[in-house]
């Protein structure tokens, strides 16, 4: 026999081998599709809790140097926009003591009123990942970092009567 013929028997064997075959496909169907569908609820449920914390952060910053900005004066400004930030934060869901909030003002640190200047508000905080469990003894649990920034210049005529 020739060797090319055995090859061709071996591969008619083989198809004939797999045709053959008798599996439950509803079983490896229902096996497959779990496998894969838990790791994509899960990352679906994970990029949504964290788009909607940037959702949360991005506005908080925003409207927080828009409130600081058109206020009547520096006090004015920072008490709008510590309770603009709550209000933000509480909507997505962080904590607000668990977000770290930067506000400078240019030209005058301590003056955000200042006409001409800009405030910068920038807010930092960790989002945790859905069902993880705090590891190594931490008092969170696992999570990914976001941040917002947000500019506003202050109108010519900022902090005068």
């Amino acid at each position: 026999m020739h060797p090319s013929s055995r090859w061709a028997e071996a591969a008619r064997r083989l198809l004939r081998g797999l045709a053959e075959e008798r599996g439950s496909a509803s079983l490896e169907f229902l096996t497959v599709g779990v496998v894969l569908l838990v790791p994509l609820v899960y990352l679906v449920l994970t990029l949504g809790q964290i788009q909607h914390a940037v959702l949360g952060l991005e506005g908080g910053a925003r409207h927080a140097a828009r409130t600081i900005a058109q206020a009547d004066s520096h006090e004015a400004g920072m008490a709008a926009a510590d309770r603009a930030l709550r209000v933000a934060m509480a909507d997505a869901g962080l904590a607000a003591d668990a977000v770290d909030v930067s506000i400078a003002c240019a030209p005058e640190p301590d003056a955000c009123d200042t006409a001409r200047g800009t405030v910068t508000v920038q807010l930092a905080g960790t989002v945790p990942l859905p069902f993880a469990p705090p590891v190594l003894q931490l008092e969170t649990g696992l999570g990914v970092p976001v941040s917002a920034r947000a500019m506003q210049p202050v109108s010519a005529f900022g902090g005068a009567p």
